[in-house]
């Protein structure tokens, strides 16, 4: 299928063209970059280098124009809305990495973004992309809103234990680590080498964007922290829920092994997972703790928040989607050391 990357400049987008450069049924026709327009792709991402050859960034507006069947859009948010529709009017699937069509409700993104939804009616069309939690819904799709990094490792993580009615659906608290390419690539004071190296931060606090669409997801209310650590990629959540009579550790890693039996992308592990298990690969680790003496749950998970969190998930999305095996063209080990 001819594939379009928009926003391939990007450290998502940069990720979902080493993808589809090596799935079996892409052949990537246009890679955009607003900043890097008529540079060599391998200059920008050396890394690539072999799979590209002399090929260069093309202006974002020439996707609007070329022969697609299918648009990986991965733009700061609030910028696919201005090209989202075009594709859609133009028979394109379009799977987009950002903000734009994942939240249902208009005034809750207005809420959360500061500023109007341009395209409001396309948000009840858009399915959103966590394939473990919406599998059924994605086969077709024309409109695929890729899931954040910290939601998709939060849903994964609580996701099981709030459809088993096992835990309280008000008062949830979510902490996440996560590594410095999340924040993107464009350098800022807080990424600057400095100021990130051997220095652990909060951000977001209480007004983070992700914060509706984990309760959208999950279907309750939570007080969610990010922090910024000094490593590329990786993310690792620890998210607390008030437990239900009866819950013990075994009964929810009980839980999690039940619910992730036939997933080939989620790992449950009896040791609290890593930030680094995942780096490489499309995997979600997960582990789960109940402390008898408080009564809370413990749900922790770890991805590489590039991959699972991003452009692998866009992948997996697209792969079911189209009606083909899930794993397809995607990594299901890490790197390591």
């Amino acid at each position: 299928m001819r594939i379009a990357v928009v926003g391939a400049s990007g450290y998502a987008g940069s990720e979902v063209l080493r993808l589809a450069l090596g799935h079996p049924h892409a052949e990537v026709v246009v890679a955009t970059g607003a900043s890097t327009a008529g540079r060599r792709i391998r200059d920008h991402v050396p890394a690539l280098a072999a799979l590209v050859g002399e090929r260069t960034f093309a202006p974002t507006a020439e996707v609007l124009e070329a022969d697609v069947d299918v648009a990986f859009v991965a733009l700061p948010h609030g910028q696919s809305q201005h090209v989202v529709p075009e594709l859609l009017e133009r028979g394109v699937r379009v799977l987009d990495l950002g903000a734009d069509f994942r939240l249902r409700d208009a005034d809750t993104y207005e809420r959360w973004y500061g500023h109007p939804h341009e395209r409001p009616e396309l948000l009840g069309s858009a399915v959103y992309g966590l394939v473990e939690r919406h599998r059924d819904e994605l086969p077709g799709a024309r409109l695929v809103a890729v899931p954040g990094c910290y939601p998709t490792a939060t849903s994964l993580a609580l996701g099981p234990f709030l459809d088993a009615g096992a835990v309280e659906r008000a008062g949830m608290v979510v902490n996440a680590l996560s590594g410095a390419s999340g924040a993107g690539r464009s350098p800022s004071d807080r990424l600057h080498f400095p100021r990130l190296a051997a220095n652990a931060e909060t951000y977001g606090l209480i007004t983070h964007r992700h914060t509706p669409e984990m309760e959208q997801e999950i279907g309750g209310s939570l007080l969610f922290t990010p922090h910024l650590v000094p490593v590329s990629r990786g993310m690792l959540v620890s998210a607390y829920a008030r437990a239900r009579e009866g819950m013990t550790t075994d009964v929810a890693l009980g839980i999690l092994r039940d619910r992730y039996a036939d997933e080939p992308f989620v790992v449950v592990v009896e040791e609290p997972p890593t930030m680094k298990d995942p780096v490489g690969s499309n995997l979600c680790f997960v582990s789960a703790r109940v402390d008898p003496r408080t009564g809370w749950l413990l749900a922790m998970s770890s991805i590489d928040n590039l991959l699972k969190g991003a452009a692998g998930q866009a992948i997996q999305a697209w792969n079911v989607a189209e009606g083909w095996g899930e794993t397809l063209g995607l990594p299901l080990t890490g790197v390591t050391p």
